[in-house]
């Protein structure tokens, strides 16, 4: 997929709106749209990278900063005590339908085991 049909890159970019909680020159975090619990939030990085397969060594830094993100946003909507759930998936058998790399953040609820 080219970068410029990329759905999260449009909304990097501010083509497409979002409900943005967090955003900096290198992350940003906004509200799913078709929310799976109470609070889901997604975090990207601005720059197109599908999926963890595609990251290299020099995204080590950007990585560390995602999660501190998620730290973060956790703690901004309150479900950083209780408890939440971050997801990464990888390819389609992961289930994974964007192909830009993402974290979703979970809560608000309790989580399920196993996930599907």
């Amino acid at each position: 997929m080219a970068k410029d049909a990329c759905l999260f890159c449009r909304i990097a970019a501010g083509e497409l709106p979002a409900t943005v909680v967090y955003a900096d020159d290198e992350v940003m975090a906004f509200r799913d749209i078709a929310a799976r619990a109470p609070i889901h939030v997604l975090v990207i990085p601005r720059r197109h990278i599908v999926s963890v397969m595609d990251m290299s060594d020099e995204d080590e830094p950007l990585l560390g900063h995602m999660f501190s993100v998620i730290r973060e946003v956790a703690r901004q909507d309150g479900i950083a005590e209780a408890g939440f759930r971050v997801v990464s998936n990888a390819g389609p058998d992961g289930g994974q339908t964007v192909d830009h790399l993402h974290f979703h953040v979970f809560g608000g609820r309790f989580m399920t085991w196993p996930p599907g």
